[in-house]
Protein backbone atom coordinates (compact mmCIF):
# COMPACT_ATOMS: atom_id res chain seq x y z
CA UNK A 1 0.00 0.00 0.00
CA UNK A 2 1.00 3.42 -0.63
CA UNK A 3 2.35 6.09 1.60
CA UNK A 4 1.60 9.37 0.63
CA UNK A 5 3.39 13.12 1.16
CA UNK A 6 0.98 15.95 1.56
CA UNK A 7 0.84 18.26 -1.43
CA UNK A 8 0.35 21.24 0.19
CA UNK A 9 3.82 20.92 1.31
CA UNK A 10 5.85 23.57 -0.70
CA UNK A 11 7.87 20.46 -2.30
CA UNK A 12 5.14 18.04 -3.03
CA UNK A 13 3.07 21.24 -4.44
CA UNK A 14 5.98 22.15 -6.60
CA UNK A 15 6.29 18.75 -7.54
CA UNK A 16 2.78 18.17 -8.88
CA UNK A 17 1.98 21.24 -10.24
CA UNK A 18 5.05 22.78 -11.31
CA UNK A 19 6.44 20.06 -13.28
CA UNK A 20 4.24 18.29 -15.16
CA UNK A 21 1.51 20.78 -17.11
CA UNK A 22 -1.43 17.73 -17.99
CA UNK A 23 -1.91 17.52 -14.06
CA UNK A 24 -1.97 21.74 -13.90
CA UNK A 25 -4.69 21.85 -16.70
CA UNK A 26 -6.83 19.73 -14.91
CA UNK A 27 -6.91 21.69 -12.08
CA UNK A 28 -6.88 24.91 -13.55
CA UNK A 29 -9.87 24.57 -15.34
CA UNK A 30 -11.60 22.71 -11.73
CA UNK A 31 -10.62 25.67 -10.02
CA UNK A 32 -10.79 28.64 -12.47
CA UNK A 33 -13.80 30.59 -12.37
CA UNK A 34 -14.24 30.41 -16.18
CA UNK A 35 -17.44 30.22 -18.32
CA UNK A 36 -18.63 26.67 -19.15
CA UNK A 37 -17.64 26.87 -22.57
CA UNK A 38 -14.10 28.61 -21.49
CA UNK A 39 -11.09 26.06 -20.63
CA UNK A 40 -7.43 25.98 -20.56
CA UNK A 41 -5.71 24.28 -23.21
CA UNK A 42 -1.97 25.35 -22.79
CA UNK A 43 0.09 26.02 -20.20
CA UNK A 44 3.18 27.63 -20.11
CA UNK A 45 5.62 27.76 -16.99
CA UNK A 46 7.52 31.20 -17.14
CA UNK A 47 11.20 31.71 -17.34
CA UNK A 48 12.69 33.63 -14.00
CA UNK A 49 13.07 36.74 -16.01
CA UNK A 50 8.83 37.47 -16.19
CA UNK A 51 8.44 36.56 -12.54
CA UNK A 52 7.73 39.57 -10.57
CA UNK A 53 10.62 40.96 -8.83
CA UNK A 54 9.59 40.54 -4.95
CA UNK A 55 11.68 39.70 -2.15
CA UNK A 56 9.17 37.68 -1.02
CA UNK A 57 8.43 35.86 -4.41
CA UNK A 58 8.87 32.51 -2.70
CA UNK A 59 5.37 33.21 -1.91
CA UNK A 60 4.16 32.16 -5.11
CA UNK A 61 4.69 28.75 -5.78
CA UNK A 62 3.60 28.43 -9.36
CA UNK A 63 3.86 30.83 -12.07
CA UNK A 64 2.21 30.01 -15.66
CA UNK A 65 1.49 31.55 -19.23
CA UNK A 66 -2.32 30.00 -20.65
CA UNK A 67 -3.93 29.64 -23.31
CA UNK A 68 -7.91 29.05 -23.68
CA UNK A 69 -9.99 27.53 -26.55
CA UNK A 70 -10.84 30.61 -27.76
CA UNK A 71 -6.71 32.03 -28.12
CA UNK A 72 -6.76 34.05 -25.30
CA UNK A 73 -3.45 34.36 -23.50
CA UNK A 74 -3.33 35.36 -19.63
CA UNK A 75 -1.33 34.52 -16.80
CA UNK A 76 -2.22 32.86 -13.32
CA UNK A 77 0.30 32.82 -10.33
CA UNK A 78 -0.80 30.40 -7.66
CA UNK A 79 -0.06 30.53 -4.10
CA UNK A 80 -0.40 28.50 -0.75
CA UNK A 81 1.16 30.85 2.41
CA UNK A 82 -0.93 33.20 4.50
CA UNK A 83 0.38 36.52 6.13
CA UNK A 84 -0.98 39.12 7.54
CA UNK A 85 0.30 41.36 4.56
CA UNK A 86 -1.45 38.76 1.94
CA UNK A 87 -3.84 41.19 0.07
CA UNK A 88 -1.08 43.26 -0.33
CA UNK A 89 1.14 40.47 -1.43
CA UNK A 90 -1.16 39.38 -4.41
CA UNK A 91 -2.28 42.44 -5.38
CA UNK A 92 1.89 43.43 -6.05
CA UNK A 93 2.56 40.33 -7.55
CA UNK A 94 -0.12 40.39 -10.18
CA UNK A 95 0.32 44.08 -10.86
CA UNK A 96 4.20 43.29 -11.35
CA UNK A 97 2.88 39.98 -13.58
CA UNK A 98 0.49 42.56 -15.45
CA UNK A 99 3.25 45.39 -16.34
CA UNK A 100 5.96 42.98 -17.22
CA UNK A 101 4.05 41.86 -20.22
CA UNK A 102 4.89 44.39 -22.38
CA UNK A 103 8.57 46.17 -23.54
CA UNK A 104 9.23 49.52 -23.89
CA UNK A 105 7.21 50.94 -27.04
CA UNK A 106 4.21 48.08 -27.20
CA UNK A 107 0.51 49.08 -27.18
CA UNK A 108 -1.32 48.53 -24.06
CA UNK A 109 -3.96 46.36 -26.05
CA UNK A 110 -1.47 43.27 -26.62
CA UNK A 111 -2.01 43.54 -22.23
CA UNK A 112 -3.71 40.05 -21.30
CA UNK A 113 -5.45 39.21 -18.01
CA UNK A 114 -3.71 37.94 -14.71
CA UNK A 115 -5.43 35.90 -12.59
CA UNK A 116 -3.82 34.87 -9.13
CA UNK A 117 -5.26 31.33 -7.51
CA UNK A 118 -4.52 31.14 -3.86
CA UNK A 119 -5.18 27.80 -2.31
CA UNK A 120 -4.87 28.70 1.11
CA UNK A 121 -4.56 26.17 4.08
CA UNK A 122 -6.05 28.52 6.47
CA UNK A 123 -8.82 30.45 7.03
CA UNK A 124 -8.99 34.36 6.71
CA UNK A 125 -12.82 35.32 6.43
CA UNK A 126 -14.32 34.53 9.56
CA UNK A 127 -17.28 36.08 8.63
CA UNK A 128 -18.73 33.64 6.29
CA UNK A 129 -18.53 29.68 6.41
CA UNK A 130 -18.12 30.37 2.07
CA UNK A 131 -14.55 29.06 1.40
CA UNK A 132 -14.26 30.60 -2.69
CA UNK A 133 -13.98 34.01 -2.92
CA UNK A 134 -13.91 35.59 -7.12
CA UNK A 135 -12.37 39.46 -6.64
CA UNK A 136 -12.74 41.64 -9.82
CA UNK A 137 -12.68 45.34 -10.34
CA UNK A 138 -16.07 46.42 -10.55
CA UNK A 139 -17.92 49.61 -10.69
CA UNK A 140 -19.45 49.47 -7.07
CA UNK A 141 -23.13 51.21 -7.95
CA UNK A 142 -23.22 48.27 -10.89
CA UNK A 143 -21.03 45.43 -10.40
CA UNK A 144 -21.86 44.24 -13.88
CA UNK A 145 -19.37 46.74 -15.01
CA UNK A 146 -16.20 45.12 -14.80
CA UNK A 147 -12.49 46.85 -15.91
CA UNK A 148 -10.56 43.76 -17.41
CA UNK A 149 -6.97 43.09 -16.28
CA UNK A 150 -6.78 41.71 -12.70
CA UNK A 151 -8.46 39.17 -10.87
CA UNK A 152 -8.17 36.75 -7.71
CA UNK A 153 -9.17 33.67 -6.70
CA UNK A 154 -9.10 32.99 -2.80
CA UNK A 155 -10.15 29.15 -1.54
CA UNK A 156 -9.67 28.94 2.20
CA UNK A 157 -9.36 24.87 1.85
CA UNK A 158 -10.14 24.17 5.79
CA UNK A 159 -13.60 25.45 5.40
CA UNK A 160 -14.54 23.51 2.09
CA UNK A 161 -16.90 20.51 2.62
CA UNK A 162 -17.40 18.11 -0.78
CA UNK A 163 -21.26 18.50 -0.77
CA UNK A 164 -21.27 22.41 -0.89
CA UNK A 165 -20.48 22.32 -4.54
CA UNK A 166 -21.90 19.10 -6.15
CA UNK A 167 -22.57 20.43 -9.32
CA UNK A 168 -18.69 20.83 -9.98
CA UNK A 169 -17.49 17.50 -9.48
CA UNK A 170 -13.58 18.01 -10.92
CA UNK A 171 -13.11 20.79 -8.63
CA UNK A 172 -14.55 18.75 -5.50
CA UNK A 173 -11.86 16.06 -6.47
CA UNK A 174 -9.23 18.33 -6.72
CA UNK A 175 -9.91 20.06 -3.68
CA UNK A 176 -10.69 16.70 -1.74
CA UNK A 177 -6.98 15.36 -3.06
CA UNK A 178 -5.32 18.59 -1.23
CA UNK A 179 -7.47 18.28 2.11
CA UNK A 180 -7.42 14.62 1.87
CA UNK A 181 -3.84 13.06 0.88
CA UNK A 182 -1.12 13.00 3.57
CA UNK A 183 1.16 10.45 5.60
CA UNK A 184 -2.32 8.92 7.08
CA UNK A 185 -3.42 7.48 3.74
CA UNK A 186 -2.50 4.69 2.69
CA UNK A 187 -4.87 3.96 -0.42
CA UNK A 188 -6.51 6.49 -2.70
CA UNK A 189 -10.00 6.90 -2.81
CA UNK A 190 -11.99 5.13 -5.46
CA UNK A 191 -12.95 8.45 -7.31
CA UNK A 192 -9.40 9.90 -7.23
CA UNK A 193 -8.18 7.03 -8.68
CA UNK A 194 -10.54 7.03 -11.71
CA UNK A 195 -9.56 10.98 -12.88
CA UNK A 196 -6.13 9.92 -14.42
CA UNK A 197 -4.79 13.52 -13.78
CA UNK A 198 -5.82 13.29 -9.78
CA UNK A 199 -4.22 9.67 -9.86
CA UNK A 200 -1.11 10.51 -11.52
CA UNK A 201 -0.66 13.72 -9.13
CA UNK A 202 -0.64 10.95 -5.79
CA UNK A 203 1.74 8.76 -7.42
CA UNK A 204 3.93 11.76 -7.69
CA UNK A 205 3.13 12.12 -3.87
CA UNK A 206 3.77 8.53 -3.01
CA UNK A 207 6.67 8.29 -0.77
CA UNK A 208 9.01 6.17 -2.67
CA UNK A 209 9.24 8.96 -5.58
CA UNK A 210 11.36 11.11 -3.50
CA UNK A 211 15.34 10.87 -2.02
CA UNK A 212 15.88 11.37 1.14
CA UNK A 213 17.57 14.53 0.84
CA UNK A 214 14.17 14.91 -0.46
CA UNK A 215 11.91 13.94 2.54
CA UNK A 216 14.67 15.92 4.98
CA UNK A 217 13.47 19.26 2.55
CA UNK A 218 9.81 17.65 3.34
CA UNK A 219 10.25 17.86 7.58
CA UNK A 220 12.27 21.27 7.54
CA UNK A 221 9.46 22.62 5.56
CA UNK A 222 6.74 21.44 8.05
CA UNK A 223 9.33 22.45 11.23
CA UNK A 224 9.24 25.79 9.63
CA UNK A 225 5.52 26.45 9.26
CA UNK A 226 5.24 24.52 13.26
CA UNK A 227 7.75 27.75 14.25
CA UNK A 228 6.14 30.32 12.68
CA UNK A 229 2.95 29.68 13.72
CA UNK A 230 4.33 28.93 17.42
CA UNK A 231 5.95 32.58 17.15
CA UNK A 232 3.21 34.32 16.03
CA UNK A 233 0.28 32.54 17.94
CA UNK A 234 2.02 33.02 20.97
CA UNK A 235 2.74 36.62 20.70
CA UNK A 236 -1.23 37.28 19.69
CA UNK A 237 -2.36 35.10 22.62
CA UNK A 238 -0.64 37.03 25.31
CA UNK A 239 -1.65 40.27 23.37
CA UNK A 240 1.84 41.45 23.26
CA UNK A 241 2.85 43.53 20.06
CA UNK A 242 6.37 42.59 19.59
CA UNK A 243 8.89 44.57 16.65
CA UNK A 244 9.84 43.29 13.70
CA UNK A 245 13.49 43.12 15.16
CA UNK A 246 12.48 40.72 17.88
CA UNK A 247 10.27 38.67 15.98
CA UNK A 248 13.16 38.06 13.82
CA UNK A 249 15.77 37.57 16.60
CA UNK A 250 13.35 35.47 17.94
CA UNK A 251 12.98 33.29 15.06
CA UNK A 252 16.28 33.07 13.71
CA UNK A 253 17.17 31.89 17.69
CA UNK A 254 14.20 29.33 17.26
CA UNK A 255 15.17 27.99 14.28
CA UNK A 256 13.59 29.84 11.17
CA UNK A 257 15.95 30.77 7.93
CA UNK A 258 16.16 33.81 6.75
CA UNK A 259 13.87 33.22 3.78
CA UNK A 260 11.37 32.02 6.57
CA UNK A 261 11.95 35.51 8.26
CA UNK A 262 11.52 37.64 4.92
CA UNK A 263 7.96 35.68 4.28
CA UNK A 264 7.48 36.21 8.07
CA UNK A 265 7.98 40.00 8.49
CA UNK A 266 7.55 41.37 4.75
CA UNK A 267 11.35 42.58 5.19
CA UNK A 268 14.61 41.96 2.43
CA UNK A 269 17.24 39.63 3.17
CA UNK A 270 19.74 42.29 3.37
CA UNK A 271 17.26 44.35 6.13
CA UNK A 272 17.08 40.51 8.11
CA UNK A 273 20.69 40.40 7.64
CA UNK A 274 21.88 43.48 9.55
CA UNK A 275 19.26 42.95 12.37
CA UNK A 276 20.91 39.72 12.91
CA UNK A 277 24.43 41.00 12.67
CA UNK A 278 23.09 43.80 15.58
CA UNK A 279 22.48 41.31 17.23
CA UNK A 280 25.92 39.19 16.97
CA UNK A 281 23.93 36.30 15.22
CA UNK A 282 25.40 36.26 12.41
Amino acid sequence: MANYLDPKNDLTFKRVFGEHPDVLISFLNALMPFESERHIVEVEYLPAELVPENPAKKDSIVDVRCKDNFGRLFIVEMQIYWTEAFYNRIVFNAGKAYVRQLDSGEDYHLLQPVYTLSILNQNFDHKTEQFYHHYQIANRENTDEIIPGLEFVLVELPKFHPETIKERKLAVLWLRFLKEVNEKMRVLPTEMQENKYINKAAKLCEIGAFTPEELAAYERYWDSVSIEKTLVGGAFREGVIIGKSEVIVNGFKMGLSIENLTTLTDLTEEQITEILKQHNLL
